[in-house]
């Protein structure tokens, strides 16, 4: 079959978000081919280049995010009071409550929409894409004095919700520029008969704007689409920004409450990475009987080492590996290793990682500092060297080459953070056989299962107790870390997440009407819609057999004028996987 994987700020980028992870599905899909659409969100990740890319990627387009796009196109008159009208009706879905604003501010979670509200935001998504169809592109449109003026009334409108009714002008014109940038997808010219429309299911490697092309996708060609979110993007748009105002907060929380909300009822399935994600999407309106849960695939080979040799760990060590920043909680950790010290002198914590960013640097200087604190040199004899139980090291050096070897150097793992989706760094812990000590957050019990210890976070007392007790139990320690490992063998497995997507892509298509219909060379339409020799590589069907659109020749639709070779929107390009992989 023919897959659409949809990405935005993702593969086949370098530096993208679950590269990692799409690139594992192309590549164990091999019987499958795949075109790429992605959305890249920085300069820097475009210049970056692209992941090599195996020979069943047969197209890549790409369209940008991060700039500003002047497309050129003045519409007339009829045009613009459609777009006045369509523009109008989605601002008004944004200022009339539900999703984002229910909840009184950015922490809370989403509430439910009323079946108006929805078929409201739903009915002026369709129309903005219907006019950029007929008519081009829409970001000189969506950046007008007349987006601004729309929103600026419905935010005035009697009902608004009191979030919206505050708004500046300030407040719109920053509000209209983010949703030009989200609404970006639907000036593309990507959703022709010979473009997504071509395909036979569209995969979302996340949700937000990278579901919007398969949306529309499913709006003009009836293409299924698959929702996959590893990462709850709205839960994300609630917690960033938190020096913008309150109206903007609301007012793009509603925007992406609502495209969340409409995904997920058009999706014709939607695959959590784990029970956290999976509660998020049932509050935003998920069918239960849609959603399947497919936890992240993670390659175990690296750890295998590791794991069939635990008997080679430091029976005294402590480990923590990840990215160093404040939500990691270390501070904690180190307020904990000084209990576990004073319980177990000959204990020793090593912690494993690199900074994330500006703010992750001077994080990694405070925890140096309180460490240096806490716990002073200590030398073994008046001739020797004092040595501070706790290390800060990363990996790529001689004595620790790679997160593998990090992770065999400890007995014992912990994970002390107060926010965390899914624990990857936890399940490579499980591939190498460790026992862990984790918070309670996130995915973290739902990954280790009962095969490690679990404390409340901003706990250091409870997580010193949990780590004392399975240093002086190396049985116990050896028995939770047997079991982790067959547990991340069993269920967190590269082999295990391809089987379930391919499993997943036949079950849509199976329950798919036929969206082509193939005639001979008298017209007539063939037996079968798709044969099964389609999707065998080589020549095999008649040449004189031609594929035309649902409905027959007479429905199928002509290129629109705004296509990318006569309006280009930076829009979007499209090259041949055998062109290259860095451009």
């Amino acid at each position: 079959m023919r897959i659409g994987l949809l990405t935005e700020g993702g593969y086949p980028y370098v530096s993208g978000e679950a590269g990692l992870w799409c690139d594992r599905l192309v590549r164990g899909l091999e019987r499958h081919e795949f075109d790429i659409y992605a959305l890249s969100r920085s300069e820097r990740e475009e210049a970056a280049g692209w992941v090599p890319l195996p020979p069943q990627v047969g197209r890549v387009r790409t369209a940008p995010l991060w700039e500003s796009v002047d497309d050129g196109i003045v519409h007339g008159r009829r045009a613009r009071r459609r777009f006045a009208e369509c523009y109008g009706e989605l601002a008004t879905a944004l200022c009339a409550g539900g999703p984002g604003m229910a909840s009184g501010g950015p922490e809370g979670e989403p509430e439910g929409q009323s079946a108006l509200e929805a078929d409201r935001f739903a009915s002026a998504l369709y129309g903005l894409a219907d006019l950029a169809r007929d008519e081009g592109g829409l970001p000189g449109a969506l950046r007008s004095e007349t987006a601004v003026r729309a929103l600026e009334r419905a935010c005035r409108a009697p009902g608004a919700h009191r979030s919206a009714r505050e708004a500046r002008v300030p407040d719109l014109l920053t509000v209209a520029a983010r949703l030009e940038r989200a609404l970006r997808p639907l000036s593309l010219d990507w959703y022709e008969d010979d473009d997504l429309g071509s395909v036979d299911l569209c995969h979302a490697a996340s949700g937000g704007t990278a579901a919007l092309p398969g949306l529309l996708a499913r709006h003009f060609c009836d293409v299924p689409l698959l929702v996959t979110e590893y990462g709850v993007r709205l839960r994300t748009h609630y917690l960033t920004e938190p020096d913008s105002s309150p109206a903007i907060r609301s007012l793009l929380a509603a925007f992406h409450g609502r495209l969340a909300a409409e995904t997920y009822r058009r999706a014709a399935v939607i695959t959590p990475g784990n029970t956290h994600a999976r509660r998020w999407q049932e509050r935003c309106g998920a069918d239960r009987a849609k959603l399947r849960t497919v936890h992240p695939g993670m390659d175990a080979a690296p750890f295998a080492e590791a794991g069939e040799s635990p008997e080679c760990a430091d029976p005294q060590t402590i480990v923590w590996v990840g990215r160093v920043e404040p939500a990691k909680d270390l501070v904690s950790l180190l307020h904990a290793f000084a209990e576990i010290r004073r319980a177990e002198p000959g204990s020793r914590l090593r912690i494993v990682g690199a900074p994330s960013g500006p703010e992750g640097a001077a994080y990694l200087a405070h925890c140096k500092a309180l460490a240096a604190q806490l716990f002073p040199d200590e030398a073994d004899g008046p001739h020797s060297v004092g040595r501070n139980p706790v290390s800060f090291e990363e990996t790529g050096g001689p004595e620790l080459p790679s997160r593998a070897d990090a992770y065999a150097s400890g007995a014992l793992v912990v994970l002390s953070s107060v926010v965390e989706g899914f624990p990857a760094g936890l399940v490579e812990a499980m591939f190498c056989g460790r026992a862990t000590v984790s918070t309670d957050v996130g995915a973290v019990v739902e990954a280790i299962g009962g095969t490690g210890l679990v404390v409340p976070p901003r706990n250091p007392r409870a997580l010193a107790e949990a780590c004392v007790a399975l240093l002086r139990d190396p049985e116990r320690r050896d028995r939770l870390g047997a079991a982790a490992r067959a547990r991340a063998l069993e269920l967190f497995t590269v082999e295990q997440n391809i089987a379930a997507f391919h499993g997943i892509y036949l079950e849509i298509l199976s329950r798919a009407p036929a969206r082509r219909v193939l005639l001979d060379d008298t017209g007539a339409p063939l037996p079968f819609g798709v044969p099964a020799e389609a999707h065998v590589p080589g020549r095999w069907s008649h040449p004189t057999a031609r594929v035309v659109a649902r409905g027959g020749p007479g429905t199928a639709r002509s290129s629109p004028g705004w296509a990318t070779e006569t309006h280009p929107v930076r829009a979007s390009t499209s090259v041949s996987a055998g062109e290259g992989a860095v451009r």
